[in-house]
């Protein structure tokens, strides 16, 4: 039997580089969208749907309220309106604003894009399933490193979605380029829906912040250490995973929380055909950044994004907002070239 670890492809070489790069250099870190392989996307869908895991939670209640105004304003012309989403994972919530789309026009066509292929398996049967008029092209793509090609159909609006507080995976220039590069496919007309979560304040105390990235449970700790079993599969690398423990920090100059394995002590581990990689105890493996926004703003500096002429900001309703921490969904935005 051929093991993975021997089987040579573009992705796993991709994969290889990565941890070749991260783990042998200080700090150590790793990407990540190591994270999401099969069992790292299945980890990650239960995250959402914990108790402590507001962003999802507080971004479906913003969705259900403004769905139909989302999509009147995306198809402000009465064009014929396509749903682009970055990073849809398994797009629980973005069924919200599909059967908005297909009320207004009967039919949609929904493109998710995602470097994980089983969870946009899962999207794709869930959305033909569950929402009749969904037509879905999805595609397996690194949208963070790899050209963004839409596939605009002919006379079309697009709406592009990047909701979940993903942008806030990338430090403010990361940001800048990532929605620059989405920009690029769009057109005059063409508008983008931004997910960003907020700073701590009234509503949500660093403690939310924090347990959000380390549950009761230990689910987020499983996603974490995910990465380094992955290794080990794809790889062949020889990670003891119950040598290393999830840890996560709040960075308040940096207005990030951030994700680390620490080795719990003095290891070394092989990854074939890499230098052997020495572990002191107490060294850690910076796995993930989330970045909290303070502001949209037309500048790209720490705690705030580039902001594409936003013309309107969704948030939860004022008593909603007392219940659970403020997730800010901004903003539906016309796309310009610049």
């Amino acid at each position: 039997m051929t093991s993975s670890s021997s089987v040579t492809t573009p992705f796993h070489e991709a994969i290889l580089t990565e941890a070749r790069f991260g783990l042998g250099k200080s700090p150590k870190s790793l990407s990540p969208w190591l994270f999401y392989d099969e069992a790292g996307s299945s980890l990650f869908e239960k995250i959402t749907e914990l108790p402590e895991y507001y962003i999802t939670r507080t971004e479906r209640a913003i969705l259900k309220e403004n769905s139909g105004e989302i999509i009147q304003r995306a198809a402000h012309d009465q064009r014929v309106l396509t749903i682009v989403e970055l990073g849809a994972g398994t797009a629980n919530k973005t069924g919200i604003l599909l059967e908005a789309a297909v009320r207004h026009q009967n039919n949609i066509v929904y493109r998710p894009v995602d470097v994980s292929e089983s969870a946009l398996i899962e999207a794709s049967k869930a959305a033909r399933k569950n929402i009749p008029g969904v037509d879905v092209h999805y595609q397996v793509a690194d949208y963070t490193r790899e050209p963004l090609s839409l596939d605009r159909l002919a006379e079309t609006r697009i709406l592009a979605l990047y909701i979940g507080s993903s942008i806030g995976k990338f430090t403010p220039p990361q940001a800048e380029t990532v929605l620059a590069n989405l920009r690029a496919q769009l057109l005059p007309g063409d508008m983008i829906l931004l997910g960003t979560d907020l700073r701590p304040g009234p509503h949500k105390s660093v403690g939310d912040i924090v347990r959000a990235y380390d549950d009761a449970e230990g689910v987020t700790s499983m996603f974490n250490l995910n990465v380094l079993a992955r290794l080990n599969r794809e790889l062949g690398a020889n990670f003891s995973v119950g040598r290393f423990r999830h840890r996560v920090r709040w960075n308040e100059p940096e207005c990030r929380i951030e994700m680390h394995l620490e080795s719990t002590q003095s290891q070394v581990v092989m990854i074939p055909g890499s230098s052997p990689i020495h572990f002191d105890e107490g060294q850690a493996i910076h796995t993930e950044n989330s970045y909290i926004i303070s502001s949209l703003s037309n500048q790209s500096r720490s705690c705030s994004i580039p902001r594409p002429s936003f013309q309107r900001t969704f948030g939860p309703t004022p008593s909603r907002c007392s219940r659970s921490p403020w997730l800010s969904h901004g903003s539906v935005a016309s796309a310009r070239r610049k």
